[in-house]
């Protein structure tokens, strides 16, 4: 079984067990600042990896983690898991498809706007709005500035992309004048 799917597994599980308790944004939270210390700390990633470490060693290092970080029961079960199964280096993985189940259960959705120029507040927020109102979803939009698109906006939600910007329509109209 690929490391996504398995990934996907735990964080449907996860998700489930979260909705259950009424706790899948701490959760989310949890698990989002364990998975960044783990992929920002080499040290801490190469204990949990290297198999001259036994288990005992391990797990007295997850258990003052767990404790340091002020981890709920739950997600201290479930690093405990992968520590057993060997898994916890797929846990960035399971943070992320973890986040993605997540949204979808709150009806949330994570477009990213990008344009050639800053735009303005109102301008972000009118997007916002027909993003809102076009998919019934609550938008959280993120942002960015990207000078080679000349103009105009791209819009990535998942995976479609509406390109609305000028260097797409001059590749267009490149392509239509090279083909007569």
């Amino acid at each position: 079984m690929s490391t996504n799917a398995i990934a996907k597994r735990y964080a449907k599980a996860l998700v489930q067990l979260g909705s259950e308790a009424g706790s899948v944004d701490s959760f989310n939270a949890e698990l989002t600042r364990f998975s960044a210390l783990l992929t920002d700390s080499r040290d801490l990633s190469a204990v949990f990896a290297n198999p001259a470490y036994g288990i005992e060693s391990k797990r007295e290092v997850m258990k003052e983690l767990v404790a340091k970080l002020q981890l709920s029961p739950m997600i201290s079960n479930l690093l405990m898991l992968l520590l057993e199964r060997g898994r916890i280096s797929v846990l960035p993985q399971i943070s992320e498809s973890y986040g993605a189940f997540a949204d979808e259960l709150s009806g949330v959705i994570r477009p990213t706007l990008s344009s050639g120029l800053p735009l303005e507040a109102s301008q972000i927020e009118e997007i916002r709005s027909a993003l809102a109102k076009s998919t019934g979803k609550k938008v959280e939009l993120k942002v960015e500035v990207d000078p080679s698109l000349i103009g105009g906006v791209v819009t990535k939600i998942g995976g479609k992309v509406f390109d609305g910007s000028v260097r797409t329509q001059l590749a267009r109209i490149q392509d239509i004048l090279q083909k007569g």
